[in-house]
C-alpha cells in the first residue's frame, strides 16, 4: 500500500514537471525572447524571469543573447569631399532591443543581422566621408581633427537606418579604428603637410618679427624720453648754479684782487683739511701769503 503511495507521488511529480515544461519557460539575465502564435510574434520580453506558454504548436518560444555583440567592417576605400582617396575601418558594437521586430527580419538569425548590419555601415561610413575634407581626417593641428563629430554623423545615420527597417537592433557604440591612406595619395600628402608647417613656421616667424619690432620700438621711446629728460634737469642745473653764482661774479668783476685772494685762501684750506705737515716756499702761490704775515706769527716751515 505504501508502495503504491510512493509510486503514485512519483508519477504526480512527474506530471507537474511535465506540465510546467510545457507551459512555463525562464529568460536569463543575458537574454531577450520573443513568444509566437502560430509563427507570428505576440509577445517580446527583455527582463529575466519565468512566463507561461501555451505549448507546442499553439505558441514557441525563440530566445536571443542580449549582450552586446562586437565586430569591424573590412578595409574599403572611399573619396573625400575634396576627392581624396581613403581607407578607413570602421569598429561597433550593437545589441538586441526589440526581439519580437528581431525574428520576423532575420528569423533568429545574429550572422544573417550582423550581415544586414556591415552593409548598412558601409553605405553610412561612404556618405559620411564623402562629406568631409582630408584635412578632417589628417591634419597637423590636432584641433582641425573631426574624428568624434564623423563617427557621431555615422552611429546616427546607422541607428537612424535600423530605426526606419524596423530591425529590432540599437547600436551602442561606433569608432574609426583604423586609417590609410593609399600608396600614391601618401606622397601627396606628406608634401601638404610640410607646406602646411611651414606656414605655421613663417606665421610664428612673423610674430616674433613683429613682438620684436615693438619692444624696440617701446625701448627707443623710453630711452629717448630719459636722455631728454636728463638733459632738462642738466640745463635746469646748470641755469640755477649761473642764476645763484651770478651776485657774486658782479663783485668779483669789480674786485679781481680778492677774488684771487680768496682763491688762495681755499688752496690754503684744501692743503691743510687734514693733519698735514708742509714744507713750502713762501714765494709759491697760494704760500707767498705768509709773506705779508708778521714774522713772529709764521715761519716757512708749518705745521
Amino acid at each position: 500500500m505504501k508502495r503504491n503511495f510512493l509510486t503514485v507521488i512519483i508519477g504526480a511529480v512527474l506530471v507537474v514537471i511535465f506540465v510546467l515544461l510545457l507551459f512555463v519557460f525562464q529568460v536569463r539575465q543575458s537574454e531577450v525572447a520573443v513568444v509566437t502564435t502560430f509563427g507570428k510574434p505576440v509577445q517580446n520580453l527583455d527582463q529575466p524571469g519565468a512566463y507561461f506558454k501555451w505549448p507546442w504548436p499553439i505558441q514557441k518560444v525563440y530566445k536571443f543573447d542580449q549582450r552586446v555583440q562586437n565586430f569591424e567592417d573590412k578595409f574599403s576605400e572611399t573619396f573625400t569631399r575634396d576627392n581624396n582617396d581613403l581607407i578607413v575601418t570602421v569598429y561597433t558594437g550593437w545589441q538586441i532591443s526589440d526581439a519580437s521586430e528581431f525574428y520576423p527580419k532575420f528569423l533568429g538569425s545574429v550572422p544573417a543581422a550582423q550581415s544586414a548590419l556591415e552593409n548598412m555601415l558601409r553605405n553610412a561610413k561612404n556618405a559620411v566621408i564623402g562629406k568631409h575634407d582630408l584635412a578632417d581626417f589628417v591634419n597637423t593641428d590636432p584641433k582641425q581633427l573631426k574624428f568624434d563629430e564623423i563617427e557621431n554623423e555615422i552611429q546616427q545615420a546607422v541607428q537612424a537606418d535600423l530605426s526606419t527597417n524596423n530591425y529590432g537592433i540599437r547600436l551602442d557604440f561606433l569608432g574609426l579604428k583604423k586609417i590609410e591612406l593609399p600608396e600614391g595619395v601618401t606622397q601627396s600628402v606628406f608634401t601638404r603637410m610640410t607646406a602646411d608647417r611651414q606656414l605655421l613656421i613663417n606665421k610664428e616667424q612673423y610674430e616674433g618679427e613683429k613682438e620684436a619690432t615693438i619692444i624696440r620700438a617701446d625701448a627707443d621711446r623710453q630711452a629717448a624720453e630719459t636722455i631728454a629728460n636728463a638733459q632738462a634737469s642738466a640745463i635746469r642745473i646748470q641755469g640755477e648754479a649761473e642764476a645763484a653764482a651770478a651776485p657774486t661774479l658782479r663783485v668779483f668783476e669789480k674786485n679781481p684782487d680778492l677774488y684771487i685772494f680768496l682763491l688762495r685762501i681755499e688752496a690754503l684750506k684744501q692743503s691743510l683739511n687734514q693733519k698735514t705737515t708742509l714744507i713750502f716756499d713762501d714765494r709759491t702761490p697760494p704760500f707767498d701769503l705768509f709773506q705779508h704775515l708778521p714774522t713772529n706769527s709764521v715761519s716757512p716751515v708749518s705745521q
